[in-house]
């Protein structure tokens, strides 16, 4: 599920928060790496389970409904084809999703079912829905489309959802993309009312991007100092101690990467940190960090300082 960009985001916010917490306890800080990485799969699950639990909620409307005193005709013989959405079976019985939702103890909306509510009262409004339930077409690749557009504009966009998740954890906010982008993709794929194929996604690809999550921020971290020493002398015209604290730790994280991981490109390096630059700083941080690293490639080039193993590394 994470790449290698969001992995470099991660390791930027720990390092961030360690200066701000003023700690040096790098195992200390090293778990909250870990915690912030591992939240990524509980925001998903919450995220997935959402519509499982909104279909549960119309479920139950329809069954108290029915049950009325003055049920009305409508009450007593509904429109069905919203639960009976196979999509939504496919999830509520599927396996890989069930255990990962008890082995990671995700419970939200049972605790905080008034949110559902809201997206469901939000979903029967739209027109996206009337015109679902009003198609007399049926077919599993409609089915599927509906839920889709439902997630992707209905449930994913919600502000209150939106609000919910950012008071619940803050790191959050910068794994909503990726994790709403996952899961369609994944909607997307069903082929079938009959497919099994659904998994919950490991939370890296490998183990070497494992691996490279806790040694970026172990050599960044560990040779702050030296690697500081790397760009003071390149910015002349600016005072160290007013660029911006961030801009400072995409530096010693760009740097460590130039010196310390040998097979990943040094153009990969300098745009990946642009594009952090741009996300996480200021308008001009881009600019002044890429002709930083520009400067340092041309200076290591004459050096064995920066070794890259393979073809077109630098």
């Amino acid at each position: 599920m994470l790449n290698r960009r969001h992995i470099r985001v991660k390791v930027m916010q720990s390092i961030y928060a360690m200066h701000q917490n003023g700690s040096d306890n790098l195992e200390k800080e090293e778990k909250f790496l870990k915690f912030s990485i591992d939240n990524v799969q509980d925001l998903y699950l919450i995220m997935l389970s959402s519509m499982i639990e909104i279909k549960i909620r119309e479920v139950d409307f329809i069954e108290k409904s029915a049950k009325k005193h003055l049920a009305t005709n409508a009450d007593r013989n509904p429109n069905t084809k919203f639960i009976d959405n196979p999509i939504f079976k496919l999830l509520e019985e599927n396996n890989s999703l069930s255990i990962a939702l008890e082995t990671r103890k995700i419970n939200n909306w049972q605790q905080n079912d008034d949110y559902i509510l809201l997206l469901l009262e939000d979903i029967k409004k739209s027109a996206l829905y009337q015109s679902y339930m009003e198609n007399p077409e049926t077919s599993f690749e409609l089915d599927k489309q509906f839920v889709v557009d439902m997630f992707m504009e209905l449930i994913a966009p919600n502000e209150k959802l939106y609000d919910y998740l950012e008071d619940n954890k803050l790191t959050w906010i910068d794994d909503i993309p990726l994790v709403n982008t996952q899961i369609v993709k994944q909607l997307k794929q069903f082929k079938s009312a009959a497919d099994e194929s659904f998994r919950v996604p490991k939370l890296f690809k490998d183990e070497e991007d494992r691996e490279f999550a806790q040694y970026l921020f172990r050599r960044t971290v560990l040779n702050e100092a030296e690697l500081a020493k790397e760009y003071v002398d390149k910015t002349p015209n600016w005072d160290t101690e007013r660029i911006a604290e961030i801009d400072t730790i995409i530096l010693k994280m760009a740097i460590c990467e130039f010196l310390k991981f040998p097979s990943i490109p040094a153009k990969v390096t300098i745009n990946e940190y642009l594009e952090l630059a741009k996300e996480y700083s200021t308008p001009k941080s881009s600019i002044f960090i890429n002709g930083i690293l520009d400067n340092l490639i041309k200076d290591y080039a004459g050096t064995d300082k920066m070794k890259k193993i393979g073809r077109g590394l630098l």
